[in-house]
């Protein structure tokens, strides 16, 4: 009886366990890990501009439970983009991340300020 019991508390707890709901990441990174790879790895034409477009899907289309961009993402797409000599863009994306998370604001200002 005591096996019976058990086996039945086993079976309850196996099933109420299967109707979890689905948890969501905090956030989605499409293809940023693999393009940031390659770019470190390989640092061409063309890893650059996949990692360009990584950055910007990841920004654009944020489906994480948070529904907003990954803290530091704003802040590296903007320092890649002023080493591509792109300054205003460069600028805008790292005022972003200040905007988005002004815990970083002492970070990006250094960085801001060896671009003046």
């Amino acid at each position: 009886m005591k096996l019976l019991k058990t086996t039945m508390v086993l079976l309850l707890l196996a099933a109420l366990g299967s109707c979890a709901p689905q948890v969501l990441p905090l956030y989605t990174w499409g293809s940023y890990e693999q393009d940031s790879y390659n770019y470190l790895h390989k640092a061409n034409e063309e890893s650059i501009q996949a990692l360009l477009l990584a950055y910007q899907e990841v920004i654009e289309n944020q489906e994480g439970s948070r529904e907003t961009t990954p803290p530091g993402i704003c802040a590296d797409y903007g320092f890649l983009l002023l080493q591509l000599d792109r300054v205003a863009e460069g600028k805008a994306m790292l005022e972003k991340e200040i905007e988005l998370y002004p815990e970083s604001k002492v970070f990006v200002d250094r960085i801001l300020k060896l671009i003046e």
